[in-house]
């Protein structure tokens, strides 16, 4: 994209100066980060990152992304300063390794999206006039199906990508389906659907126990899939509700994990100062540890 600095002013508006000086400062930083990538790329850089391919390195792409979600969420901006430029680096790994095989550069990847953002919000760089987060939204959408022609999708549950986490998948299926008034009316309903939920898996867990009668115990809703579908439908449900409040089941229990690890290795340094062993015989001890862990975060 060769634009020059009347293209470049008309696209930043109003606080032209501040923004195109803002932008030099960036240029100039990912200049001096880009010819770092670009050295540990090169034909006597690093070992490893010679070693990596795009295949490669997409667990660590969801790896850092998560690590950006909770320094996000501890509000920490040293973290997410840290993790904002891990994400830059892979990202630019990615780009850089695709430029090297000949498929395109960083900059095409970049300009790219530069255009796109342009082209999908008219109503900053062009005509149109939206009023709401939701008529944004619909207008994206409008402009990728009748000024890029993407395919319209079958079911707008067709929008969600195939290979999401099963989590992640739940949370956008079930958002999907709301944004067409497929949702709860009520607050209670969703609260009720868990009781049912619940009930069905206990109903499910009694049908597996050794002791149940003989004509239960061999019904089909005994089997390990029986149990298995309504574990799945109670996950659902409890990420359906954290949907209705706003929150990102994801970004709930990573949060919980962390909060897990933190009160386990407190428990473990606990009975490791009083040479205790980590096993079932000592699970008071432990508690007492956990719960002395979990009063400490609380005050």
């Amino acid at each position: 994209m060769d634009l020059d600095s009347l293209a470049l002013r008309n696209i930043a508006g109003e606080n032209a100066d501040t923004l195109l000086a803002d932008a030099d400062r960036t240029a100039k930083a990912f200049r001096y980060f880009y010819v770092v990538v670009s050295r540990l790329r090169a034909s006597d850089g690093c070992p490893w990152d010679l070693e990596q391919t795009p295949s490669s390195i997409r667990g660590n792409i969801i790896e850092e992304a998560y690590e950006l979600a909770e320094a996000i969420t501890e509000d920490d901006s040293l973290h997410i300063k840290e993790e904002t430029g891990d994400l830059y680096l892979l990202a630019t790994m990615v780009g850089y390794m695709c430029q090297q095989e000949g498929r395109f550069s960083v900059a095409d990847s970049l300009c790219d999206e530069a255009r796109k953002l342009i082209r999908r919000h008219p109503h900053i760089f062009g005509e149109s006039e939206v009023l709401s987060p939701d008529q944004v939204v619909r207008q994206w959408n409008e402009i990728k199906e009748q000024v890029e022609g993407r395919r319209k999708k079958e079911s707008i549950l067709d929008e969600v990508h195939r290979s999401l986490p099963p989590l992640e998948k739940a949370y956008k299926l079930q958002k999907k389906a709301a944004k067409v008034g497929f949702d709860w009316q009520h607050e209670r309903d969703v609260w009720n659907k868990l009781e049912e939920e619940l009930g069905e898996l206990m109903q499910a867990r009694a049908w597996k126990s050794e002791e149940c009668p003989s004509d239960i115990a061999t019904d089909s809703g005994s089997s390990k899939d029986a149990l298995e579908e309504e574990f799945g439908d109670l996950l659902f449900t409890v990420i359906n509700a954290a949907r209705l409040y706003g929150i990102d089941p994801s970004i709930a229990l990573q949060r919980t994990n962390g909060k897990f690890s933190r009160r386990f290795r407190h428990v473990e340094e606990s009975m490791k100062r009083q040479h205790l062993d980590m096993n079932q015989e000592n699970m008071d001890m432990m508690d007492a540890f956990w719960n002395e862990a979990k009063r400490a975060e609380h005050s």
